[in-house]
């Protein structure tokens, strides 16, 4: 029996993962319930590219994230694909009762056969919170209350009572386990401040960082990480680089004149909304032109084709010390048409790059074009061969050998 050949040192435990990461933003005016619809046919689309993993937000005021329920979405949304893995991004804790949200959600891990995935965070829309009468500063500390008994009820069969200033839970137990196991796969959100990190490592779940790609954002990536790992370490967990999921804006086209034409649909109102909610500097008046140029040099934003999408993710990587999963975010930055050719981009170019695809057939291409090699001389004897050999056998056939040509000819 022949030697195999040793393993590939160094050779990368896993590929990456590529999901989006969809509010959605739909720009006014528009028609909202077609708008829901193409968010719908964006699904089937990242489905049938092969992207990984596509997370729906909640929001209940502002216009133009209009989702309100994810998990109702998700279960419209997994009828009409096959193996994308489907995702609230996010669930905000502060809003509901953690039980009645842990059950539906474990209603939807068994309808989806556990392609769901269970993204928590505090509430990230000041209005939203302010029409539920929420206090801002009270948010991140509901929370963590809120998760500490969403593990708990999954995590252990015992009943679990909780009495807080917002929810009471008494003698509760899943009348449901479960379909994944040994649990809903969970990820918690993070921005800005560690307490996504912090809820990550404290349940050794996975962490979604939101603003990877803001300048601020950028910078703490390793601290979060940190932070994550010190407070795993604290209560007993452990966490994954590989459950770890970083957020990017992107819109790629053919060419970048493409791409910036195709931003007149919808980028200025979606970034005046962001800058006008999110605790991030306004920027100055400017044009279209200018703020596209102004978001690719800070790099918070990738506006253009693929390779500056390449660029950007391993920019992230050498950042963050690796990660499991890049995230795209899906903003209507343009037309439905125009995001739809977006995304293809990303799968046909991108991806492969990162995910152990495109290794293996540029090393073979490569094999195969090397100067040592003599393809086409030993085809031509080959053929040359089996034409002597029948004339051989055959006294009245005349062999000639095949001509070279001077040009490549077609096929």
């Amino acid at each position: 029996m022949a030697d195999l050949p040793p393993p590939t040192p160094g050779a990368p435990a896993a590929p990456m993962r590529f999901g989006v990461f969809m509010a959605p933003f739909h720009p006014l005016p528009s028609n909202p319930t077609l708008a829901l619809q193409q968010d719908l046919q964006v699904a089937t689309h990242l489905d049938a590219l092969g992207f990984d993993e596509l997370w729906v937000g909640e929001h209940h005021s502002g216009g133009l994230e209009t989702i309100a329920s994810p998990e109702v979405f998700l279960a419209v949304a997994a009828e009409r694909t096959t193996r994308i893995r489907l995702g609230t991004g996010v669930s905000s804790l502060p809003y509901h009762h953690p039980f009645i949200l842990l059950d539906r959600m474990v209603l939807l891990d068994h309808l989806t056969r556990g392609r769901v995935m269970f993204g928590c965070g505090p509430g990230q829309l000041p209005f939203d919170a302010h029409v539920l009468g929420i206090n801002p500063d009270d948010q991140r500390r509901m929370m963590e209350e809120s998760l500490d008994v969403i593990m708990a009820l999954q995590r252990s069969t015992e009943p679990v009572t909780v009495k807080t200033d917002w929810f009471t839970i008494q003698d509760a137990v899943l009348q449901l386990r479960p379909y994944s196991h040994p649990h809903i796969e969970m990820a918690v959100a993070g921005s800005f401040s560690p307490a996504g990190p912090k809820l990550a490592g404290k349940h050794g779940i996975g962490l979604l960082s939101i603003s990877a790609t803001s300048p601020e954002g950028f910078e703490r990536l390793a601290s979060h990480w940190e932070v994550a790992t010190t407070e795993a370490d604290r209560h007993g967990q452990t966490v994954s680089r590989r459950d770890w999921r970083l957020l990017g804006p992107m819109f790629l086209a053919d060419t970048e004149a493409e791409a910036r034409a195709a931003l007149r649909f919808g980028y200025e109102q979606i970034s005046d909304y962001l800058t006008h909610v999110m605790p991030v500097p306004r920027p100055p008046d400017m044009s279209l032109d200018e703020r596209i140029d102004a978001a690719n040099a800070s790099g918070a934003v990738v506006i253009g084709t693929a390779d500056r999408a390449v660029e950007q993710i391993r920019r992230l990587v050498e950042q963050s010390g690796g990660f499991g999963t890049f995230l795209c975010n899906g903003g209507y930055w343009a037309d439905t048409e125009a995001t739809m050719r977006s995304y293809q981009i990303f799968a046909e170019q991108v991806m492969p790059h990162f995910n152990g695809q495109l290794a293996a057939p540029t090393r073979s291409y490569e094999w195969t074009m090397g100067d040592d090699k003599d393809w086409d001389g030993q085809a031509r004897r080959a053929v040359a061969k089996a034409m002597q050999d029948y004339a051989k056998e055959n006294p009245d056939y005349v062999a000639k050998a095949p001509a070279t040509p001077s040009a490549p000819t077609g096929l």
